[in-house]
């Protein structure tokens, strides 16, 4: 299927903002979750969204993308697919992404791994089908990480996985998100919201980062070097560079199928 976009609405950025700030759902209802709260390996919790179905039907995953929520227009309309093809549908939540902020002193990443692997194990665990695993942006990288560095047994806890609009090369693209129009509307939006989260973050966690640093913080790389490494093992520079683009890495994958 080939995209072409309305007259209209010419060039990415116009077909990026315009939806965020004035689509509407015009089709039934929004999706009715159910919440369920899991505690994580480390002590903490998530929350993951659901839509149930049978348990041998299918089990379509969802990861979301930066400040990505079940209640993003994306999240929304894989659920409604998900209903109209009859498969269950969840959406675990990255830490703080819930609406409700996590309780230990730990951020979430594009490189999040382990985050994708115990979630999905668990998944694995309860769920009687098969499991398809999709990530949207961020989420799609995480994914693709999990899938790389798990090799041929990530085949056997998810059925097949697509990782859609995610980056392929991490430093090219938070280089780029960092500059003229990109740093002003796109990196202001995902600010707005970021640094409000950790500064709570900060009040929970008296002495984690330095707050005048996180104020001053003009774009995603230095927000990351103030707040997301000091909540994370790895160093940002990891975080954000070449060792986390899943372009080095697509050859070794091992999933029967594709989507």
């Amino acid at each position: 299927m080939n995209y072409v976009a309305p007259a209209w609405l010419p060039g990415g950025n116009l077909q990026t903002i315009w939806p965020a700030l004035y689509s509407r759902r015009v089709f039934g209802p929004h999706p009715q979750y159910r919440r369920e709260r899991w505690t994580t390996p480390d002590g903490d919790f998530i929350d993951v969204d659901w839509l149930q179905a049978p348990p041998s039907s299918t089990l379509l995953v969802m990861f979301h993308g930066l400040e990505g929520s079940s209640s993003s227009h994306y999240a929304e309309a894989f659920a409604d697919f998900a209903q109209a093809h009859g498969f269950a549908f969840a959406v675990p939540h990255f830490r703080g992404c819930s609406g409700e902020l996590n309780q230990g002193p730990r951020a979430y990443h594009s490189g999040d791994f382990e985050e994708i692997g115990w979630i999905l194990a668990r998944l694995r665990q309860q769920h009687q089908g098969a499991i398809l695993a999709v990530g949207i942006s961020m989420g799609g990288n995480a994914l693709l990480r999990w899938a790389e560095r798990n090799g041929e047994q990530a085949a056997s806890v998810v059925d097949a996985v697509a990782s859609v609009s995610s980056p392929i090369d991490l430093a090219a693209s938070g280089w780029a998100i960092g500059r003229g129009f990109n740093r002003l509307v796109y990196t202001r939006m995902f600010l707005n919201t970021m640094k409000p989260k950790a500064m709570k973050k900060l009040a929970q966690h008296p002495g984690l980062f330095k707050a005048e640093a996180l104020r001053a913080a003009r774009d995603l790389y230095e927000f990351d070097n103030v707040f997301t490494a000091r909540c994370m093992v790895s160093k940002v520079p990891k975080i954000t560079g070449r060792a986390h683009r899943p372009s080095r890495i697509c050859t070794r994958y091992v999933f029967p199928h594709w989507w």
